[in-house]
């Protein structure tokens, strides 16, 4: 079966608020726009938020939609892991919890695979709801490329495909200095693509397998 995955990415729109910045002791405005999901995007209504970004000014969002073969629940249990992310991104190698118990803020330390422009993140959980399926996590630190990043995952049932699940991941990430918010979003868009193309596979064989 073909991959059913989109990338979505739009202007954001600018919000009537800004905030300062000090910069040679004087302040200067920086403007924070809102990214939202696009409406081609059919999302619940409840879930709707939790795709709605800040970003700042050197900032970019963007989001990734995957529909896997499978039901919600058999996803969710994949998704959920915070402690076993490598269970369906194979660009980590391991994972240790460093602090927490798999509630909100628990903190985990992941190690990339060689070959790759990154060695290790440490990683905040944010949201954990089982009952409308929505996790979410911020990158704390390490050494990568993906400053202040932050993450929200989201299942829904399919309104097309009966006993599908419809995944919805964004994201909002600093822009690095050499790099442009287009180049930015293109990295970034491709190791979410690659992960949730992953998830599909991890979960669609869990099923056929039981």
């Amino acid at each position: 079966m073909p991959s059913s995955i989109q990338i979505q990415r739009i202007q954001p729109t600018t919000t009537n608020t800004t905030t300062t910045a000090t910069v040679n002791n004087h302040k200067q405005p920086s403007a924070t726009t809102i990214w939202r999901v696009p409406t081609s995007i059919c999302l619940p209504e409840d879930l709707i938020h939790h795709h709605t970004h800040a970003v700042g000014a050197h900032q970019c969002s963007s989001a990734v939609v995957q529909t896997i073969s499978a039901p919600i629940d058999a996803v969710w249990s994949v998704v959920r892991r915070f402690d076993n992310p490598q269970a369906y991104k194979h660009f980590l190698k391991s994972c240790q919890v460093i602090l927490g118990d798999g509630d909100v803020g628990t903190l985990r330390e992941v190690h990339v695979v060689s070959g790759l422009p990154a060695g290790s993140s440490t990683e905040r959980l944010e949201i954990l709801d089982d009952d409308r399926h929505v996790m979410s996590f911020s990158v704390v630190g390490g050494d990568h490329r993906l400053k202040n990043y932050r993450s929200v995952t989201t299942l829904h049932a399919s309104s097309v495909c009966d006993g599908a699940t419809v995944v919805v991941e964004s994201y909002v990430v600093d822009v690095p200095p050499e790099n442009t918010k287009e180049e930015t979003c293109v990295f970034v868009d491709t190791i979410v693509r690659c992960n949730l193309i992953s998830l599909k596979q991890t979960a669609e064989n869990m099923v056929k397998n039981n």
